[in-house]
């Protein structure tokens, strides 16, 4: 006699619920799918990195914007952006711009890394609370990938998928990717690498880690004394480096996400067929 049932693999909760959730607040999508922990680890280090970077620059980096580059939705393309709360207390706090100009305080650029820092983190942590919610109730949560690969890969490019084994297109993706950002930096005679000068082009620019810190740190906020011929195809390299950064982290959450579903045992929220004979 032959037989044949089913069951249903009921998840923690619903992605989307615990990605929105995530991005409106720090921790709130871990709250979410139950893990108050962690919930309270996202909050505190994402508004941490953003409070302290707000003290060092004084809260002045959204002045750097040029007053005809200047709008209502000026935040929303920027990293901080990831850190939904932190962005809107910061406008609520500080105001986008006077109506004056004032002087750079002396750390305002590591205070702009750092609230750009806290967007993105807050994306990794998004990322973790939705791969959570995925996975059958009664799972226990293990590690921190897929999230912590795609932490990697923006941090390196291409490091993210080093570490999941995939070392080739890891390779491939870093010196694709730095040595777009090495040419537009060279093209452009480090003018891409300041965010007074070039505010959105820098925001894309970010997204590429710490290859453009660095260079930041190396190169940037240099004298500009003359026209630079080829600026403008050096500050799209620079941007195009790190939007492309973008496509590959998810490239490297979906491959993640796949092998943490298939550790799990079964994967939620599908129905999962056996079948067998008696005799």
């Amino acid at each position: 006699m032959s037989w044949s049932s089913t069951k249903t693999i009921e998840p923690r909760g619903d992605a989307n619920v615990a990605s929105w959730l995530g991005w409106i607040i720090p921790g709130a999508g871990h709250l979410y799918v139950g893990a108050p922990i962690l919930a309270a680890v996202a909050f505190f280090s994402v508004f941490g990195l953003l409070l302290l970077g707000i003290r060092l620059s004084n809260g002045m980096v959204f002045e750097f914007l040029d007053a005809d580059l200047r709008g209502p939705i000026a935040g929303a393309l920027t990293p901080e952006v990831g850190n939904l709360a932190g962005l809107v207390y910061y406008v609520k706090a500080y105001g986008l711009w006077p109506n004056f100009p004032r002087p750079w305080p002396e750390f305002i650029h590591l205070g702009s890394w750092l609230m750009a820092s806290s967007g993105m983190l807050n994306a990794v942590f998004v990322v973790h609370a939705a791969a959570i919610a995925r996975l059958p109730k009664d799972t226990a949560v293990r590690g921190f990938a897929p999230a912590s690969h795609v932490l990697a890969g923006w941090l390196v490019p291409g490091l993210g998928h080093v570490l999941q084994g995939r070392r080739a297109r890891g390779v491939a993706v870093f010196v694709m990717l730095v040595g777009l950002l090495v040419l537009g930096t060279i093209l452009a005679e480090g003018a891409n690498l300041n965010r007074e000068r070039h505010f959105y082009y820098w925001s894309g620019q970010f997204l590429a880690g710490a290859p453009a810190m660095l260079l930041e740190a190396w190169h940037g906020h240099a004298l500009v004394t003359g026209d630079i011929e080829y600026k403008d195809a050096g500050l799209v390299f620079g941007c195009l480096a790190g939007l492309l950064n973008i496509l590959c982290l998810l490239d490297v959450q979906a491959f993640g996400l796949r092998r943490l579903l298939e550790t799990s045992d079964a994967e939620p929220a599908q129905r999962i067929e056996t079948s067998g004979v008696v005799a």
